[in-house]
């Protein structure tokens, strides 16, 4: 990779909302990174997350920052729509990246961001955080070992409640790539390309319903099927539509693999956890300024995706996550992030299943980006 960090991480974060206060958090802790820099267009949130972390800078300008000497690796964590600016910027000055998901939500934007990034030769990973808990990185090195033999089929299922689209749409009018798939079944899809590794769609059949969400100009569901290219067949479902009280705080995953020698089945819906009280609950997803219609009473603990608190700080995979990419970029380690290759794959496979639906028809794969354009 390029992008020196090996004399120590000069990092800049771009976006001080949920996960850029996370990150930076782990950052400040972390011994590699020896300067920290945030930005963000919101000036009280940017300098209120600086005093926490105790940032060596502030500034509401993403290419101010990007041009900063101290710089060579960069977290990009702005609302889903805005990453392409800050990406390419990263990469004209030669920054090595942790992107949060999606690399973008336009497939025009992310193709141009791919290409840039391969042209470059810089490492960039995809937060897909699901990838750092232990079950998942158990249950595939079962796979890669064969444990279960040749995979032929695959169920997906995602229930979340309605708080993340809810709190993703307000931020926006630009809300026409905001489905269901790019912006939350994009996790439960990586994860099930990651178990499947070496398989490749061929085509997606899928169908969608906006009965509830269609107010805030998005989808309730989308179901869809896939063929690989080994004629494996794989149901990839999400519902983001769930009611503000469901007791999951994001969301619950299922996930059945069917092999030719055996199957592993997974249930990660954090209902083996369950807490019922008087004391009102907070929302779990809680970005600046969302506060949920309704109070909630009942709650699937440890089903908050980043992880839980413990004296006032997060534990759990988005640490695990965030401190892997340090020891990669500063160290060379080996780690299970997402390339930005996959990263972009991954847009236009959700993208693909919010075409079938729209269109009623299957899609044929790989899918050309002025399709999805």
């Amino acid at each position: 990779m390029t992008g020196d960090t090996k004399d120590g991480i000069g990092l800049a974060i771009v976006g001080c909302g949920t996960v850029g206060r996370i990150r930076a958090m782990f950052a400040r802790q972390y011994p590699g990174v020896g300067w920290i820099g945030l930005c963000d267009i919101d000036e009280d949130i940017g300098k209120r997350l600086a005093e926490d972390c105790k940032a060596d800078f502030f500034t509401t300008s993403y290419t101010e920052l990007l041009e900063r000497p101290e710089v060579n690796a960069a977290i990009i964590a702005t609302d889903e729509n805005h990453h392409a600016g800050p990406c390419l910027s990263a990469v004209e000055n030669g920054h090595v990246m942790f992107i949060e998901k999606p690399l973008a939500t336009d497939a025009r934007e992310s193709e141009q961001v791919a290409n840039a990034i391969r042209e470059s030769g810089l490492d960039a990973v995809i937060g897909y955080t699901q990838r750092f808990r232990r079950r998942f990185l158990t249950i595939k090195e079962r796979l890669v070992t064969g444990q279960i033999g040749d995979v032929t089929s695959v169920v997906t299922r995602a229930f979340m409640n309605r708080m993340v689209p809810l709190a993703t749409t307000r931020r926006t009018n630009d809300r026409a790539h905001l489905t269901p798939m790019v912006v939350s079944g994009t996790h439960s899809l990586d994860m099930s390309l990651w178990l499947m590794e070496g398989k490749t769609p061929v085509s997606v059949y899928a169908r969608s319903v906006d009965t509830v969400l269609s107010q805030h100009g998005t989808k309730d569901s989308t179901f869809g099927l896939f063929t690989m290219d080994d004629g494996t067949i794989w149901s990839m479902n999400i519902s983001w539509a769930l009611p503000e009280v469901w007791p999951g705080s994001v969301y619950g995953i299922e996930i059945g693999i069917v092999g030719t020698k055996g199957v592993i089945d997974i249930e990660d819906t954090h209902r083996d956890l369950v807490m019922a009280t008087e004391v009102p609950q907070g929302s779990g997803y809680s970005p600046e300024g969302f506060k949920p219609a309704f109070e909630r009473h009942v709650d699937f603990l440890t089903s908050y995706p980043p992880g839980d608190i413990w004296n006032k700080q997060l534990w759990g995979p988005m640490r695990e996550e965030t401190n892997a990419w340090f020891s990669r970029i500063h160290m060379g380690a080996e780690t299970p992030h997402a390339t930005f290759e996959e990263g972009h794959k991954n847009l236009m496979l959700t993208q693909a299943m919010d075409l079938s639906a729209a269109r009623g028809e299957e899609v044929k794969l790989p899918i050309d980006v002025s399709e999805l354009s």
